[in-house]
């Protein structure tokens, strides 16, 4: 018997939340936590400027107070992409990429202040962007059923219904497998 190496299984649907990928779930929540962390920080930052490391010299040093007011305005954005993301709605993805986006170019310019916060939120928004941005592959095309999701593509010693060997079978006498219409496998 083949073993099947690209995460999807034979036979099961791909895993959903309220029609919502794992991987789009994923996104959501690391989205709120991202959004909750920016706007502690910028709260932290228009209450009391003397929280953060003075860094003479720096090219983008601005008045902690407007970049305070900035990591507020992403964070609420933030957060509330985050909820709607659960919806599963294309344009809660949108805006979720492009804000996270900005969060990160923001705390990029935020590591001088605090870098061991902005490092953690560099990497929390490089993970929602992942996550929005190839979660849910194939679900909007109708690709959810199993075969679809395979791909039509074929593992070592996979034979296809034209192949002889298992009479026609393909996979293990279960009758002809489906072509999903992709080369390879799709992963979710």
């Amino acid at each position: 018997m083949a073993t099947h190496a690209g995460g999807v299984h034979p036979g099961t649907a791909p895993r959903t939340y309220g029609g919502v990928s794992g991987r789009l779930v994923f996104g959501a929540v690391m989205m709120l936590f991202g959004g909750l962390m920016t706007l502690a920080q910028g709260i932290a930052a228009v209450r009391n400027d003397r929280v953060f490391v003075t860094t003479p010299s720096y090219i983008f040093s601005y008045d902690l107070s407007g970049w305070g007011w900035i990591h507020m305005i992403l964070g609420i954005v933030l957060v509330i992409a985050g909820l709607a993301t659960f919806t599963g709605m294309m344009w809660a993805r949108v805006v979720g990429v492009v804000i996270a986006g900005l969060a990160l170019i923001a705390n990029f310019l935020w590591l001088p202040y605090t870098p061991l916060w902005a490092t953690v939120l560099l990497l929390v928004d490089a993970f929602v962007i992942w996550a929005l941005c190839t979660g849910g592959q194939g679900m909007e095309a109708g690709m959810a059923s199993p075969a679809a999701m395979r791909g039509g593509g074929r593992g070592p010693g996979d034979q296809g219904p034209g192949d002889q060997g298992r009479g026609g079978q393909g996979r293990g006498g279960q009758g002809p497998e489906p072509r999903g219409g992709g080369t390879g496998p799709v992963a979710e």
